[in-house]
């Protein structure tokens, strides 16, 4: 007689055996029809998985995040079932799920094309419809690898011969249709019901470059046509706002195959790049930080001392020099932060001593995994490296997240979560040590009252880190800022502190970023504000434009008087009529436009327009200046 314990705390006896399912039923018929798995003492079952001792049960609806991966594995199952039935010669390896969705691997000796998914994706809904049931079968190795081999499926039986020994070989079936699974599945097709498949890919076998290439189809998957229709919605915004082609449309910046991964400001890109470092210098100095700057290449013999040189080195730079010194780029600011630190005697009275670089850093990425300003080899982060004793530490991490989220919100950002990362399995310094720096990130989260999500084994390997995930305005999620806490750096580099007692200790330090890569976060921005920057960001707030050339001197006067005042400013004196400069400007988003005729020029005004086309009329020059470095200094947005 299993006693089941339910999520709510209560208990419900049964006279015997029961399935997942039987227990919904139990609860009632909503639940019942709702359920896709269970989890049974932690562990996700499907629904006829039977219960014979006492346990805890939750029941997994769409409503659940399981729910939701449970459902999108078994849509690309859904996806191979339908693929074999279209096309008997197509091998079915492996099929995940991904962020959003899924993809399955397929070796087909007839490339998929676009048109294919259409015809795949209805047979999939055919199937879907026929509510056909899915149950997990055990089955013995050898027996397995027969069946598969059998069907032609060479890439499953490579599959089942890689299972350890002492794990059970669970196919599902449905149907005619049996695929090597892990599971949980849904109970039957019929619970998938938002789907859609998105493109075609090559992908090697394995992820290894030296085995057949594959064919992978990627598709996503919803609890409901509503949530599928606003995820289609929201990629054809992301589509829109992509950073790359607004950074060729608003002349910011370019890459060329002669340095992949490393990015060539154009004048108005850069412009936007060092606003930020301008911005985020004036925010450290008045938090107290001094700026410094570390060598962009050193010695081995520095990366083996920090652990870098064999815990990433992979993705490490290396050169060597005619007397055989090796050298390598930095991919990190940190080691160059505890050699300054090292140079003199500290004091208790320096500390908190807050270092911060606008550091460049190098790191090999694959070519394939390169994406703009969002992933590059070559970029610049907002680093800062805070040295202080061991009873500051949790102080100046409060301080750290404060300055990140109220910066963040000077950008734009309000939503924006924090995940705490603890000890990974690759790991320097001693168990102890991690306990004193995770303890302290959590108190200062729990002082200041901000929710987080823990993520075991995501620390870096010299210590534990917050990351801070800020959410765009189309709902994306973006990681930004870090902040780590370190006692392992500072003991590797024999760095210390002369006491109030005279004698030496060990500083903590803390590694902080808060735009993190300044190329990302430019990147970013630009999909945020889908290019249209706030005007204090934006590279030309304002664009002069004469109706005739009777008004390009006057037009070239008013340019240098905003730039006088800091304010960024172009003249476009072309010979073109006043309307199409209007949309021309317009199409580039600048903030504001001021158009200029004989009338302007007589009176020493300017016609006003803003970038969402409302037109303010005339205004004197010095007015206009007076209302730019007011909405600059607030940091305002113009519609």
């Amino acid at each position: 007689m299993p006693e089941i314990r339910l999520p709510d705390g209560s208990l419900r006896p049964f006279p015997a055996p029961v399935t997942v399912a039987e227990v919904a039923a139990s609860i009632g018929a909503g639940l019942a029809k709702a359920a896709l798995a269970g989890k049974v003492d932690g562990k996700l079952v499907d629904t006829s998985f039977r219960i014979e001792a006492d346990a805890s049960l939750a029941i997994i609806t769409d409503q659940d995040a399981e729910g939701l991966e449970i459902l999108r594995h078994s849509t690309a199952h859904l996806m191979a079932h339908a693929v074999r039935e279209l096309y008997p010669d197509a091998q079915v390896t492996i099929g995940p799920t991904v962020e959003n969705g899924f993809y399955y691997d397929f070796a087909c000796k007839r490339p998929f094309t676009p048109e294919d998914l259409g015809v795949i994706e209805q047979r999939m809904g055919e199937l879907a419809k026929r509510d056909i049931p899915v149950s997990r079968e055990v089955w013995q190795r050898e027996e397995a690898v027969k069946f598969f081999l059998d069907q032609g499926e060479k890439y499953k039986a490579e599959l089942i011969a890689a299972i350890p020994a002492d794990q059970e070989i669970s196919l599902y079936r449905q149907g005619d249709f049996v695929d090597l699974c892990r599971g949980p599945h849904v109970p039957s097709t019929g619970k998938l019901k938002a789907f859609k498949l998105m493109k075609v890919a090559g992908a090697y076998w394995r992820g290894d470059s030296k085995n057949e290439m594959l064919q992978r189809i990627y598709g996503t998957a919803w609890a409901k046509k509503e949530e599928l229709a606003a995820y289609l919605t929201l990629l054809e915004e992301a589509e829109k706002r992509d950073h790359r082609k607004l950074g060729q449309q608003l002349d910011l910046f370019h890459f060329q195959e002669e340095a992949p991964g490393s990015v060539f400001w154009r004048p108005k890109g850069w412009t936007l790049f060092l606003k930020l470092i301008a911005y985020m210098r004036a925010r450290q100095e008045k938090a107290g930080y001094v700026e410094i700057n570390t060598p962009d290449v050193m010695d081995r013999a520095l990366w083996e001392t920090s652990g870098h040189w064999f815990n990433y080195r992979e993705n490490m730079f290396i050169t060597q020099t005619e007397d055989k010194r090796v050298f390598a780029l930095k991919p990190m600011n940190c080691p160059g932060a505890a050699a300054m630190y090292a140079q003199g005697v500290k004091s208790y009275r320096d500390l908190p001593l807050r270092m911060a670089e606008f550091g460049k850093v190098h790191r090999y990425e694959p070519s394939g995994a390169l994406h703009g300003l969002l992933r590059v080899r070559h970029f610049t982060q907002d680093d800062a490296h805070i040295f202080c004793t061991e009873e500051q530490m949790e102080a100046e991490c409060r301080d750290v997240a404060r300055l990140i989220f109220d910066i963040y919100k000077d950008f734009g950002f309000t939503d924006v979560r924090v995940k705490l990362s603890t000890r990974p399995d690759n790991r320097i310094g001693s168990d102890a040590t991690w306990d004193i720096l995770e303890g302290a990130l959590r108190e200062a989260l729990e002082h200041m009252g901000v929710a987080y999500t823990l993520f075991p084994g995501e620390g870096a390997f010299y210590g534990p880190k917050l990351e801070f995930v800020l959410r765009d305005a189309i709902g994306r999620d973006w990681q930004c800022g870090t902040l780590q806490v370190d006692m392992n750096l500072p003991e590797r580099f024999d760095i210390h502190f002369v006491d109030a007692d005279n004698t030496h200790k060990r500083p903590v330090m803390l590694h902080r970023a808060l735009f993190g890569s300044l190329e990302r976060f430019v990147g970013i921005l630009i999909e945020h504000y889908a290019g249209a920057f706030p005007l204090w960001l934006a590279p030309v707030q304002a664009v002069v434009m004469n109706i005739s050339e009777h008004q390009a001197d006057y037009a070239e006067d008013v340019v240098k008087k905003l730039k006088a005042h800091g304010l960024h400013a172009e003249a476009d004196l072309r010979n073109e009529k006043i309307t199409y400069k209007i949309r021309a400007h317009s199409l580039n988003r600048l903030p504001y436009q001021l158009i200029v005729g004989d009338r302007e020029k007589a009176d020493n005004l300017v016609a006003v327009r803003t970038r969402g086309g409302q037109d303010l009329g005339q205004m004197s020059v010095d007015d206009l200046i007076a209302r730019l470095l007011k909405e600059v200094a607030a940091r305002g947005s113009v519609a």
